[in-house]
């Protein structure tokens, strides 16, 4: 996807949001204010939203000092929806169609994301009664929302699959993954999480808080970009992605930067923005299960499963 015009608000918005979030007084949020601008006006428009947002990020972390601004809130995340995780598990258990459940929750919990706004998440992991039922609030309705998307052809895609590289998102919205990939092939999927800190996305000591190591095995990408830009990836990621047969890619930077990779990849998320919305042909709020399979048919050359 293209950057265009109307992502330019939302990237000063977050410069300015993670600056406070790093603790930076007026006066120094003024000079990230203005060379974010300046960024923004000689950028590519050309590279999707989430590259220019990594550069934005980058600009507040160079200012404040402040290697992960969000680690707070991404800590009260995973808390909450930890404190959830037992609630929302007897949901998928007691479900008719328990795969079909936990893929639900997995979309609907794309909503914990503070590249949406701080305030916005903040009410959801903050205060005002306990955190983990109001995650449970914020994602239980996606059970009889209506799905953009066929559940049954990534049900099909899923059993069919013999390496699934699932591609995280953010904090909290993590810890609610975990049922969906307790729904997936023991022994086939590989979890991956962002190589550094940006925004409220999960890195390493996200997943293992959340305790997806449990489950499969959590490699990083190796880059700081909101998103999945492959050539700003590490060569071991890279590597992983090409040998998958299938990409489970959560979140909207993760379409944003991968819709038109060579790969078999669904993409699960909330449709956030008119862009994003444009692009998908899906309204905007909607959940999203979405499949793009552009990977020509490979002959499997390794001689194994």
């Amino acid at each position: 996807m293209r950057t265009v015009l109307d992502c330019l608000p939302c990237l000063t918005r977050q410069a300015l949001e993670a600056a406070a979030a790093a603790g930076a007084d007026e006066e120094s949020r003024a000079v990230i204010l203005r060379e974010a601008l300046n960024e923004l006006a000689g950028a590519d428009f050309a590279a999707p939203p989430p590259h220019l947002s990594r550069r934005i990020h980058r600009l507040v972390r160079r200012h404040t000092g402040d290697g992960d601004p969000y680690a707070d809130i991404k800590r009260r995340s995973n808390a909450a929806a930890l404190a959830a995780l037992p609630d929302l598990r007897r949901l998928v258990e007691t479900h008719d169609d328990p795969f079909s459940a936990a893929v639900r929750l997995s979309i609907a919990a794309n909503v914990l994301d503070v590249g949406r706004g701080v305030a916005r998440l903040d009410d959801r992991v903050g205060g005002g009664g306990p955190a983990g039922a109001r995650v449970v609030d914020a994602v239980a309705g996606s059970l009889v929302d209506p799905l953009e998307g066929d559940v049954e052809e990534f049900r099909r895609a899923v059993s069919e699959a013999r390496r699934i590289l699932f591609l995280t998102d953010n904090c909290g919205e993590i810890v609610v993954d975990r049922l969906l990939l307790e729904q997936l092939p023991d022994g086939r999927v590989t979890v991956a999480v962002r190589g550094r800190p940006v925004l409220n996305d999960a890195t390493r000591d996200d997943a293992l808080a959340a305790g997806l190591d449990e489950l499969a095995p959590v490699v990083d990408n190796g880059s700081d970009v909101p998103g999945t830009v492959l050539a700003d990836c590490s060569a071991e990621f890279r590597h992983a992605f090409a040998a998958a047969d299938l990409v489970i890619a959560k979140g909207q930077g993760n379409y944003e930067t991968l819709s038109d990779a060579d790969a078999d990849v669904f993409f699960l998320f909330r449709v956030k923005c008119a862009l994003v919305a444009d692009h998908a042909g899906l309204p905007k709020g909607a959940n999203a299960l979405l499949r793009r399979r552009t990977r020509r048919p490979r002959r499997d050359t390794t001689g194994g499963a």
